[in-house]
């Protein structure tokens, strides 16, 4: 039973470190832009001006599948998919859709994890293919990439095709967990 708690511990210790409320990365002091959490912040700032969004493939081994999907602006300290402007949101979305059919045909899903389990402060999007069978009724439907709700502050999301329209999970935080490794 010791063993079985000492197990869990170590399974949620990533977590314990993964809220970026505290999140101090300023695109004007480059000494803050050295922490891991703003890894993404500096590819963000490496890109071109005139890029809006990029991609960059998910470094992490456990995961070969993945984009992620990034938006060019940044902002200092953490900020969320809130934080963009809806016209940001829009842009970051239809790359983003148009990136997974290209990747996936109709089988993609992208995600966006909650504030308490990312581990990065610039906002970014999870794009794989859609783990079969993980459809929720916890949902909304909208017709396109500008339909797409702003999580609730905190909360992350997950979109997939779903007859000609676009399914909307609300209400998550770990949402990266329905696409492919």
């Amino acid at each position: 039973m010791r063993l079985l708690g000492v197990f869990l511990v170590l399974l949620a210790a990533p977590l314990l470190w993964a809220d970026v409320d505290w999140c101090a990365c300023d695109p004007q002091d480059p000494k803050t832009l050295e922490a891991r959490e703003c890894s993404l912040t500096r590819e963000a700032l490496s890109q071109p001006e005139q890029v809006r969004v990029f991609f960059l493939k998910d470094i992490n081994p456990r995961k070969p599948n993945r984009l992620l999907a990034l938006p060019r602006v940044v902002r200092k300290g953490a900020y969320t998919l809130r934080s963009l402007t809806p016209q940001e949101r829009t842009e970051l979305w239809n790359a983003a859709i148009e990136k997974a059919r290209e990747l996936w045909g109709d089988h993609w899903g992208i995600a966006f994890n909650g504030d308490e389990v990312r581990t990065q402060c610039q906002p970014h999007l999870h794009i794989g293919k859609l783990i079969e069978g993980v459809e929720t009724p916890n949902f909304v439907e909208v017709s396109g990439p500008a339909g797409i709700p702003v999580p609730e502050a905190g909360q992350g999301l997950w979109v997939h095709p779903q007859g000609g329209k676009l399914h909307v999970h609300l209400g998550e935080l770990l949402t990266e967990s329905v696409l492919l490794r």
